[in-house]
């Protein structure tokens, strides 16, 4: 087993691990009150069969292709975890438009201590300061685009400060790479989406897009 296939492997299941319990967590959250009476409720969408499953396979699949081009990076001490909840975080987007804080909030200083972690791992101090520049980065280009474009959430915000996180610790060009590639993949589903009329106007979950970005911009930055 090479290196990679090594790290590949635990990656993956450390996330599937760390996912199989989300869906307790999403039944637990409370309803917002500005929700849609109309929409699935959390309670609704945990009690989706077999989704421990389905949530540690996606999980594990980000997870494991993430580690199988980084290798054994301190950065996974991040991308584990945010693997993990980003898949719960997903699902709720793309079926509510909501990015619970609840769930978003909790994982900043899970990912602080893994970015803390990697940096000494990686023994770069450039790995702290490159995370903690990118979530300041992807914090500000968001909060503007929320401010100045219609059709972007304020969860979006929130999430972005985690997406930036862990690609700023990869280096600018991981972090350029994904989000951009965030965007550009989101402009690409939206086509489908509206097609499919899983929305009717510029609304859409963008988490999901987001999250992607974060794979590709890890993968693609390690070429």
């Amino acid at each position: 087993m090479s290196l990679h296939a090594a790290a590949s492997a635990t990656a993956a299941v450390s996330a599937a691990v760390l996912a199989w319990p989300m869906p307790r967590l999403v039944a637990r959250l409370p309803e917002p009150p500005e929700a849609d009476p109309e929409k699935v409720t959390y309670a609704e969408l945990a009690a989706v069969p077999r989704l421990p499953l389905r949530y540690a396979l996606w999980a594990g699949a980000a997870a494991g292709t993430v580690g199988a081009f980084l290798g054994w990076h301190g950065a996974l001490l991040m991308l584990v975890p945010l693997s993990a909840a980003g898949v719960a975080l997903a699902h709720i987007d793309f079926r509510t438009r909501l990015l619970p804080k609840l769930l978003v909030r909790p994982l900043y200083p899970v990912l602080l201590l893994g970015l803390v972690l990697a940096a000494l791992l990686e023994r770069d101090p450039g790995v702290l300061t490159g995370g903690v520049l990118g979530a300041v980065v992807a914090l500000i280009v968001y909060w503007l685009l929320w401010r100045f474009t219609p059709g972007m959430g304020y969860g979006d915000v929130r999430l972005s400060g985690l997406v930036g996180m862990a690609l700023g610790a990869l280096g600018w060009q991981a972090l350029g790479l994904g989000l951009y590639g965030g965007f550009l993949l989101g402009a690409l589903g939206w086509v489908p989406l509206r097609l499919l009329g899983f929305t009717k106007d510029r609304h859409f979950a963008f988490g999901p897009f987001m999250l992607l970005g974060v794979v590709a911009g890890a993968c693609v930055s390690a070429l």
